[in-house]
């Protein structure tokens, strides 16, 4: 069964997210944005066994603890969608620009695509191709648990932001509509920031992408 924690970390409270495997405590972070400490006290704390890295997308809030994290367990980084190399690319002028001191430039071991399915342990998340907050979003899903990590493509009452360079609106708006609303009203998920909400409830009130509001 899938178990997680949510690990808020930087002054952006990016919910970095540990999502491991009971059965044989195997674990993968998402998104380590940075508090490095946080991190691995997290990791200690439940004994498990970090077996990979995986990013929604490369914004720094989200990405800039991964090649610290990968090389301190020695593990692969999964994702994200191969579009980001542009923002990877930019690690080190977005350090300048928000001040994260210990952050570093990485190189994906495996880029995702749409129907991708990554795994650790007994567990399989499924990879959904979600552009519009970041040309190469990706966000993932644990059927079986109804859970999902989405980044900053949705939040509770708002959507992702898309006046970053290479963001799209309509692009964005498409991606929440079409990949992850079919998945379920059921579906809790787990935003890049702030609290937990399911589709059901954005379908029903989210301003941006409730059915009320988009044709």
């Amino acid at each position: 069964m899938l178990q997680f924690k949510i690990i808020p970390v930087t002054a952006f409270q990016q919910n970095c997210t540990l999502f491991w495997c009971d059965e044989t405590m195997e674990a993968a972070v998402i998104d380590p944005g940075g508090d490095f400490a946080l991190i691995e006290s997290a990791i200690s704390e439940n004994n498990l066994k970090l077996t990979k890295v995986l990013l929604t997308h490369a914004h720094i809030d989200h990405a800039g603890a991964t090649h610290k994290v990968a090389s301190f367990y020695n593990v692969p980084i999964e994702g994200p969608h191969k579009e980001d190399q542009f923002w990877i690319d930019l690690i080190p002028e977005q350090k300048e620009r928000f001040g994260f001191s210990d952050a570093d430039f990485f190189k994906t071991d495996r880029w995702l695509n749409q129907n991708d399915i990554v795994t650790f342990g007994n567990i399989e998340l499924e990879v959904y191709f979600c552009p519009g907050h970041t040309p190469g979003h990706v966000i993932f899903f644990h059927r079986a648990s109804k859970l999902a990590q989405v980044g900053d493509v949705l939040f509770k009452g708002s959507i992702g932001r898309t006046d970053f360079p290479r963001g799209d609106h309509p692009t964005l708006i498409h991606s929440i509509r079409s990949n992850l609303f079919p998945l379920g009203d059921d579906v809790r998920f787990i935003p890049g920031h702030g609290p937990m909400s399911t589709f059901g409830e954005e379908r029903q009130t989210n301003p941006y992408v409730a059915d009320s509001v988009v044709s």
